[in-house]
């Protein structure tokens, strides 16, 4: 990725924290303002009722500035906990909770823009979204229906799904790679590709990055999380890479999918 690291441009890449504010989807700037701020290690974070065993792990803090208040103005504290477990699966732990002394609640939108790397994004396949209702944000976020048996790509995407499963496989054929999206707290789905014409627009993407990557997110997006003072949401990701079996020519996603 040809990310700019100045603020206050967001990074391109990674896993981006979108809060308050998914997309445009409000009158803040694109994807809030998380992503754009300096966290600061929490070195006495309450419990977390995560199993954190034979995990390396820091927890962050984030808490509104002055500046965030005048364009959001709402108090929240912001706890994510990143833990790295023993085989290289990455487990995101966000906590966020309503601090509001004057008993005003507040609502959100979310997501983890987490960006994959893959070999060919014509090679690849999505499992676990079939079937499923989507907002197209290509077409004024009209509601479809997915149809067939997995998503593949052919042109720019960038839907919104809903109500989707707890768990995602991104299938990677020709690295015979499986990663694995777990998700808890978070029902949508963002899966996005910018394809030829959108990448070489961007001025920090390069032009044929496109085939290289693809974004498949764990959201909170079509129902905002609304909290009142003292109340606090969880959201929680996880992402394993398993390598991929063949089996009569085909990988088998089902495997993946229901863990065995």
């Amino acid at each position: 990725m040809q990310a700019i690291f100045k603020t206050p441009k967001a990074i391109r890449g990674g896993i981006p924290l979108c809060f308050p504010q998914f997309g445009g989807l409000g009158t803040l700037d694109q994807h809030g303002f998380a992503r754009n701020r300096f966290w600061a290690i929490d070195d006495d974070p309450p419990p977390f009722p995560t199993n954190t065993l034979s995990k390396a792990f820091v927890d962050l803090i984030l808490k509104p500035s002055e500046e965030d208040t005048k364009i959001w103005p709402h108090s929240f504290e912001f706890r994510l906990r990143i833990a790295l477990g023993p085989g290289g699966d990455l487990m995101l732990t966000s906590r966020i909770r309503n601090t509001n002394s004057e008993g005003k609640p507040f609502s959100f939108t979310f997501a983890y823009h987490t960006y994959f790397s893959v070999s060919d994004i014509s090679e690849v396949r999505v499992e676990g979204l079939e079937t499923l209702d989507y907002l197209d944000n290509l077409q004024n976020k009209e509601r479809f229906t997915e149809q067939g048996d997995a998503l593949t790509f052919e042109s720019e995407v960038d839907k919104i799904y809903l109500s989707t499963p707890t768990k995602i496989a991104i299938i990677d054929h020709e690295k015979k790679r499986t990663f694995v999206v777990r998700k808890d707290g978070l029902p949508d789905a963002v899966v996005w590709n910018p394809w030829d014409k959108k990448a070489k627009a961007l001025a920090d993407f390069g032009d044929d990055e496109y085939k290289h990557m693809l974004c498949v997110e764990a959201a909170a997006i079509e129902k905002p999380i609304t909290l009142k003072p003292g109340e606090e949401w969880k959201g929680r990701l996880e992402l394993s890479a398993v390598p991929s079996s063949y089996c009569s020519g085909q990988l088998d996603p089902q495997r993946v999918l229901l863990g065995s």
